[in-house]
This record gives C-alpha cells, structure tokens and sequence, in this order.
C-alpha cells in the first residue's frame, strides 16, 4: 500500500514526488494518479513509482495530495468521497492534502464523509529546486500528527510555516504569487543592467545572484535572531538595508529613486490585489 498517493502530475506534483524520493521516500511508499496517459507513462519510467487510478489512490494511501486545477476538483473530489466511503472499515484513514489555490478545507469536509481529516497546503514554485516555502492550514478534523507528517512530507521540498487557514489567502498573495514579483524585479534590473551597458548575460547573472545572496542574508539574521529570542527579526530586512545604504552614496541615490517612484506602495497594492483575487478565486462549501 502506498503511504503518499499524488493525484495530478503537474509541475507541483512532480516537484512533490522527485522530493519525497531525494528526501530518501521509497518508491513503494509513493503513488501517482494522472488523466493524461503520455504524462502518467513519462512519471512512471522516470521515478518508478505505481501509477494508480484516483478511486485507488484514495483508498489506499494514508495521505492523499490533490494538485489539480481548481476546475477539476469537483471531479476529483466526487471519486475521492466515494472511495473513502468504501475504505470505511476501520483500517488507514485517509488524509486529504489539498495544494489546490482557493479550495478551502470546508469544501472537501462538506463532500467527504463525515470528520474526514483535510490538510491544506500553499507551496510555491521554487519548490521545483528543493527551495520552495510552504504554509500548512489544519481543517478541522485534522490531527495535530497528521499535520505534523504533512508538514514532513512538504519539508522534502523546502521549508514549511503553520498558519491558520484565515491566513492562506494572504500567504497565496505573498510567497504563492512572490516569485514572479521577484522575476519581474530581476528583469527590471537586468534591462536597467544593459542599458547602462552591462552584456545581457552578465547583468543577468549579477542579477540573479545578488537576490540570492541577499536572500541568504535576510535568513541568516532572521535565524539568529530567532535563536537569541530576538522578538524584533521582522525589522532584520530594514536593518540590513540600512548596512548596505552608505550616507550620500550611490545605493541612497538609486533608494531614492525607488521611493520616489512609488516601489513600497506597487507592492503593497499587488499583494492586496493578488489577495483579493484569491478570495474571489475560492471554492467553499456553499
């Protein structure tokens, strides 16, 4: 019996799978369910794992993640209910992961049988190269152990934050939605690069690792910070901007221009937009 069943095999799901399997998951303990015959083939031969039909996957897998689009989860969930309709003999149950953006918990409870435990989880892309963020929201049926192995299971992949589930939408804005606010900022850069007559190659590489290394900074303080009891580690971003911000220099005339520009109101305006579309985008019980 497979311990994780994936249903979709998406760029999410694969991300998922090639995870758990790096992370030392056995084969055996894993299975995936995908409609497109070409994909499920591709997935089989390529991490040897059990391609399995939905019906299956659901009631055999003790953790069973749906990462489909948001237009097939009526569907998927159907097969699901009826599945772990028939799995109700007292053996594994099932818990239902959903990464679907706007499904809340509260759907699936409402077509599930009753007190089925749902876990829901907003990762992000750069999860594709094991560095992605993840926040894990309990339903209310959920175990604190099963949250727990959820989180495991999304800990292969990157790192994991708890939140309540009133906060997924927030977190779909900023860290779902964030990577592409960062590409659009590197592209931004790299054009700025070359029309001050940087290579395009060279621009982009000083770019991309400058995020990087500024990433890595901004993590590093907000640990240590952590580990000294620091309540104050939401300010390490301002703090270390004003390290690198010399009086009168050249990284205060370029802020200037950035402030100037309306830099801190854009973001604030995107991620309540991205918020709100959503709120809007959600699947509820009603």
């Amino acid at each position: 019996m497979a311990r994780i069943a994936i249903i979709g095999g998406g760029s999410i799901g694969e991300a998922l799978l090639a995870g758990l399997l790096q992370a030392g998951r056995q084969a055996k303990d894993l299975a995936v369910s995908e409609k497109d015959p070409a994909r499920a083939k591709k997935l089989s031969e390529k991490y040897s794992v059990l391609l399995t039909s939905v019906a299956d996957a659901a009631e055999n897998a003790a953790y069973v993640v749906v990462a489909v689009k948001p237009g097939d989860v009526a569907g998927i969930v159907e097969q699901i209910a009826e599945a772990v309709g028939r799995a109700d003999n007292g053996s594994t149950e099932q818990v239902i992961v959903s990464v679907v953006a706007g499904v809340g918990t509260g759907y699936y409870e409402s077509q599930l049988p009753a007190g089925a435990p749902v876990v829901r989880v907003m990762p992000n892309t750069p999860m594709l190269v094991g560095v992605g963020i993840s926040a894990v929201a309990a339903g209310t049926f959920a175990t604190e152990e099963q949250v727990a192995e959820v989180a495991e299971i999304f800990g292969s992949v990157g790192e994991v934050e708890r939140v309540p589930e009133s906060q997924i939408d927030a977190v779909t804005a900023v860290s779902g939605s964030g990577p592409a606010y960062f590409f659009l900022m590197a592209e931004a850069l790299v054009d700025a690069g070359v029309a001050n007559g940087l290579p395009r190659s060279v621009a982009t590489k000083l770019a991309a690792q400058t995020m990087l290394g500024s990433a890595a900074m901004l993590l590093d303080r907000i640990d240590a910070g952590a580990k000294a009891g620091d309540g104050a580690i939401d300010a390490s971003a301002t703090v270390l901007r004003a390290m690198v911000t010399s009086p009168g220099g050249t990284t205060a005339a370029g802020l200037r221009e950035l402030e100037a520009g309306g830099l801190r109101a854009a973001v604030a305006n995107a991620v309540s937009a991205a918020k709100t579309r959503s709120e809007q985008l959600g699947i509820t019980s009603e």
